[in-house]
């Protein structure tokens, strides 16, 4: 698969999923993330996108969130992305700002039973920032963002980006879902604003993907990471994301990754393996380039994904947790051969 100057392997990527595991409060990442990362790549996944890295430090989900606000954050990175490619993969950092969403505490098992919700200050928690004052669930609540906050924003998505070149990632992620900044910005659940980040609600991510395009070399891919649906009643759905798709394609946008919902507290889900590659048909249909996740497990269903033109690119989230050789094993089952790494060839015998 190409995109722009990025060729990929295969169309078996891994899905960015947060893993709070950067020591606070500084954001740089360490061996373990060399570790968790190179596993994929040695698996033979395409695409490995990362966790959600914030773009600031009030833009993290967790006070141990990766970060890319800082300089020192390149070095870091560096040692991530020279370990993955050579392993022959290829990265994508994934920026993030959290929102009203941020400050939270990660709720792992093991942790303590009332580190639930928000971050106190007490603890090392922030205010967090948000499109209205609205709070997400029991979290604590947002500061309004003025206009000069708005613009730092986006002055901020530029910077990370410019470090994440430096530090040798192939492509960017921007995301735009899951009820984080951006998507809260997107959405009419949850964006009543009376100014011009309301009269257009794309207005922020249309100016955080042209800041970020400005910062990057023409031949690095640009991916959107959307909820196509918002899974909220009067919320965006599936046509609504796909007109936004080919705003985004024009502006510079090569790939949407989507997924849904996680804009507001207590939405109901019905998961099934690919529920989430409808939403990614609608998108595609729209002559948008698409990636597909959502429970996908067995090889023959991510092959029929894209044999059938659902999805450029299918993500896998979980299962590599489970299994980081998922895409050997895919290319075994679907060929009756694996493209293997020459020291893991015994394996295969």
């Amino acid at each position: 698969m190409r995109l722009r100057d990025l060729t990929l392997r295969n169309r078996i990527g891994v899905s960015p999923m947060c893993m709070y595991a950067a020591p606070m409060p500084d954001g740089v990442v360490d061996d373990w993330h060399v570790v968790h990362y190179g596993q994929f790549a040695l698996g033979g996944a395409g695409l490995i996108i990362t966790e959600a890295t914030a773009v600031s430090p009030l833009g993290r989900v967790t006070p141990d969130d990766s970060g890319m606000w800082d300089d020192r954050h390149i070095a870091a990175w560096r040692r991530v992305t020279d370990a993955v490619h050579r392993a022959g993969g290829r990265i994508a950092v994934q920026l993030a700002h959290a929102g009203r969403k941020g400050s939270k505490y990660a709720g792992l098992p093991g942790d303590p039973p009332e580190h639930r919700g928000s971050v106190p200050a007490s603890a090392g928690g922030w205010q967090t920032l948000g499109a209205s004052g609205e709070p997400f669930g029991r979290f604590a609540d947002p500061a309004r963002m003025d206009a000069d906050q708005v613009d730092a924003v986006v002055a901020e998505f530029a910077a990370a980006a410019r470090r994440s070149v430096a530090a040798g990632f192939d492509a960017i992620e921007l995301h735009g879902a899951h009820g984080y900044l951006l998507h809260e910005f997107l959405s009419p659940v949850t964006n009543r604003r009376d100014d011009r980040w309301g009269a257009d609600r794309a207005a922020l991510l249309l100016a955080t993907v042209a800041a970020v395009r400005a910062e990057v070399p023409e031949g690095m891919p640009l991916i959107v990471r959307l909820s196509v649906d918002d899974v909220a009643p009067g919320g965006s759905q599936a046509a609504d994301s796909a007109e936004l798709a080919r705003r985004l394609h024009t502006a510079g946008v090569d790939l949407v990754d989507c997924s849904s919902g996680g804009l507001v507290a207590g939405a109901e889900y019905s998961p099934s393996p690919g529920y989430q590659v409808p939403g990614s048909a609608v998108v595609r249909a729209a002559g948008v380039p698409t990636a597909a996740v959502g429970l996908i497990t067995d090889p023959r269903h991510a092959d029929r994904i894209v044999a059938d033109g659902d999805a450029d690119l299918v993500l896998l989230g979980r299962e590599m947790l489970r299994d980081p050789h998922w895409a050997r094993r895919a290319e075994l089952a679907l060929t009756g051969a694996a493209s293997l790494e020459p020291r893991y060839h015994r394996a295969y015998l």
